[in-house]
């Protein structure tokens, strides 16, 4: 069985504002990738194209780590100076 995706937004959370907690939502969907798993499932793919995907988001976020991590250094130094 697939794993429990827990997207819950309440109004008190977005202070009753429909736009924050649609905006909200919406920012909670993508980073649990709700919609592109949808997506992917339209189609059969190749367990191949899958690893090479797979591993593919992997480098990206390696990559994205250490430019996060570069940049935080790099505010320190400012900080410092």
């Amino acid at each position: 069985m697939a794993n429990k995706i827990n997207v819950i937004v309440t109004a008190r959370e977005c202070r009753n504002n429909n736009e924050r907690l649609i905006r909200k939502f919406n920012k909670k969907v993508k980073k649990e990738r709700i919609i592109e798993q949808v997506k992917d499932r339209r189609r059969y793919k190749k367990p191949s194209v899958v690893k090479k995907e797979k591993r593919k988001r992997a480098h990206r976020a390696r990559l994205r780590e250490q430019l996060k991590k570069q940049r935080a250094i790099e505010r320190r130094n400012r900080r410092n100076k």
